[in-house]
């Protein structure tokens, strides 16, 4: 699209306020030029490509607990079949939450010096084959293993998605970015409705010990009487395939702008906000004079010709984690408040999602059966206790739309109606008193996560954006 495309009067009015200069007292080339970027979005306004991109991302989130509550409603039928002592039951939690860590750890680095692109995609993919590979092992060690690969894909999607919608979103719609929470709870009633019809009817009885355990003779759990949880496993896996299908195959990402930006290739820049307008089916006059005329002599930009080898991927990485990334996180006294502070409402939010998230399932069960509840009526409770995620994800978007509660607040009043509905939940002993207290535990904690989650990468800058969340989650 040339400069002499007509303009659109939201893309004058955006141009005038660039001309004016009055915005811009204070802020470095970088920061200028993406507001340019910024305008340029906001006059495209909730296209066609955000719409993708929000359901796309939304798949991640999907995922993200989906393969989470598998794994906890899966877990009693794997200890049952493997006969593992409960003094060894949380090693699957744990080995899923090593992966988790590394996973974000390395993707929310690497989303900041590869750019976006690869780690959208490689993540997906990563999922669906371990995921899908932990149905075939009948060895405790080997099925962890795989779990903590499995992590090491499903830990870079929020950090990812989140930093990537974000930078394609139009300011007035930002409020999006905590609705995208809102796939979480749908993925863990998915899990939870796959595992209500499949675990039940292809399990061992409750109270049969495993055959590691028995001697010959002797009635026991059979892998091929207790596929129920492997069957899950592949449905799970199934789903993963298909969003990466749809990533990879169906939908052309592109590159963010924001990133292009932050390693100074602005040309590339600019072409990928032309190629979002033109899928949009929009004009865009962006040009890379406007970048010149904005910051006069500060403009610096990269130019990589073809034949210009670049330094090697080792090379990039460690000067990217030294110089910008990592160290960038540290270096004020306001980046090393907000960063510690950050880190430990992260750290509280997964103590508190592993106890109702991952060993749930399983005191359920063991509740119920001691109340004589069949086990069809426990996974059914579950799939009635996960349903209320969803309201929780939707009513977060009201409140930070809210101006005397904003996200302040909503993450005050959730964590708090958290902590005392767990607390109840520890003392009562009735099936419905203990329905009541689950679902308003999950209710309150995706409420708060959905306005942590969209919170995060607001608060950091473009640089710092993808390293900043990975390294939270």
């Amino acid at each position: 699209m040339s400069a002499n495309t007509e303009k659109s009067p939201l893309i004058v009015q955006a141009q005038e306020a660039i001309n004016s200069g009055q915005s811009f007292d204070g802020l470095n080339p970088y920061e200028k030029k993406s507001l340019l970027i910024n305008k340029h979005l906001d006059a495209m306004g909730m296209g066609r490509y955000q719409w993708c991109l929000y359901f796309l991302c939304g798949g991640g989130y999907l995922l993200d607990l989906m393969w989470a509550q598998i794994i906890g409603l899966a877990a009693p039928s794997i200890q049952q079949e493997f006969g593992i002592p409960d003094s060894k039951y949380e090693e699957i939690f744990v080995s899923f939450s090593v992966g988790l860590t590394l996973g974000a750890l390395f993707w929310g680095i690497m989303v900041d010096i590869v750019g976006r692109s690869w780690a959208f995609n490689l993540t997906i993919i990563i999922s669906a084959v371990f995921g899908t590979l932990m149905g075939l092992p009948s060895n405790w060690v080997l099925l962890c293993i795989l779990n903590c690969l499995l992590g090491t894909g499903i830990g870079g999607n929020i950090p990812i998605d989140s930093t990537i919608l974000l930078e394609f979103l139009p300011q007035n719609r930002r409020f999006l970015l905590a609705s995208l929470s809102v796939f979480q709870p749908l993925g863990v009633i998915l899990s939870s409705a796959i595992s209500l019809i499949l675990i039940p009817r292809y399990s061992c009885h409750p109270k049969l010990p495993s055959c590691d355990l028995s001697g010959p003779g002797v009635e026991c759990c059979l892998k091929s009487t207790n596929m129920g949880w492997r069957y899950s496993i592949y449905v799970v896996g199934a789903v993963t395939v298909l969003i990466f299908v749809a990533r990879f195959f169906v939908f052309k990402f592109i590159e963010s702008p924001k990133f292009l930006l932050s390693k100074g290739r602005d040309q590339e820049a600019v072409d990928a906000v032309h190629a979002v307008a033109k899928f949009n089916r929009q004009s865009c006059d962006l040009t890379v004079e406007h970048f010149r005329e904005l910051v006069g002599t500060e403009h610096q930009s990269v130019v990589v010709r073809p034949d210009e080898p670049k330094a090697p991927l080792r090379e990039r990485v460690k000067k990217a984690i030294l110089k910008s990334n990592v160290s960038g996180l540290f270096e004020t006294p306001a980046m090393i408040r907000l960063t510690v502070l950050t880190w430990i409402i992260y750290g509280f939010d997964a103590w508190g999602f592993s106890i109702a998230g991952a060993f749930m399932p399983l005191i359920l069960r063991r509740k119920g059966l001691s109340m004589n509840v069949p086990i069809e009526e426990t996974f059914r409770n579950t799939l009635i206790i996960y349903s209320c995620g969803v309201p929780g994800t939707l009513l977060s978007v009201a409140l930070i739309e809210t101006p005397s509660i904003g996200r302040k607040w909503g993450m005050v009043i959730s964590s708090a109606l958290m902590a005392v509905s767990l607390c109840l939940f520890a003392k009562v002993d009735s099936p419905n008193a203990m329905i009541i207290f689950n679902s308003i535990e999950y209710f309150a904690q995706s409420l708060f996560n959905a306005i942590l989650y969209g919170w995060t990468p607001e608060a950091y800058p473009a640089p710092l954006r993808g390293t900043a969340c990975g390294l939270a989650s």
